[in-house]
C-alpha cells in the first residue's frame, strides 16, 4: 500500500499486488501520507477526509473510513508492541495509549 506526495484534497491510497500491479484501495483522501496496519487489518493514514485532519481509519475492504485520530500537521504513524499508536506531526511525536495492535510487516 503507497500514497504519494501530494496537495490534492482527494487522492488514493494504492494497494500493489504480489505481481507488482497497482490498484486504488481507497480514494478521497487529502494529502495522505504515513500508512500502518493494525492486526485486524484496518488501515490507518496521516490524512484529512471530508474536511477533518488527523488519522483515517478504513476498513480492511477499503469500503469505510472515519476520523480516528483528530490532530493538525499529521505526517506519519507506527504502532508499538505495546499497543500505542506513534503519531509524528511537524513538530513533535507523540505516543498514544489506545491499545491497537500493530502488524509487522516483512
Amino acid at each position: 500500500y503507497v500514497t504519494g506526495p501530494t496537495v490534492s484534497s482527494y487522492e488514493a491510497v494504492h494497494r500493489i499486488d504480489e505481481d507488482g500491479r497497482a490498484s486504488v484501495f481507497f480514494r478521497g483522501l487529502g494529502r495522505p501520507q504515513g500508512l500502518a496496519f493494525d492486526r485486524e487489518g484496518f488501515l490507518y493514514v496521516a490524512a484529512s477526509y471530508r474536511g477533518r485532519r488527523g488519522i483515517i481509519r478504513i476498513s480492511p475492504d477499503g469500503e469505510e473510513a472515519k476520523l480516528a485520530v483528530a490532530g493538525m500537521n499529521v505526517v506519519g504513524l507506527a504502532f508499538s508492541a505495546a499497543g500505542d499508536m506513534i503519531v509524528a506531526t511537524n513538530e513533535a511525536v507523540y505516543s498514544l495509549a489506545l491499545g491497537i495492535e500493530g502488524t509487522l510487516l516483512k
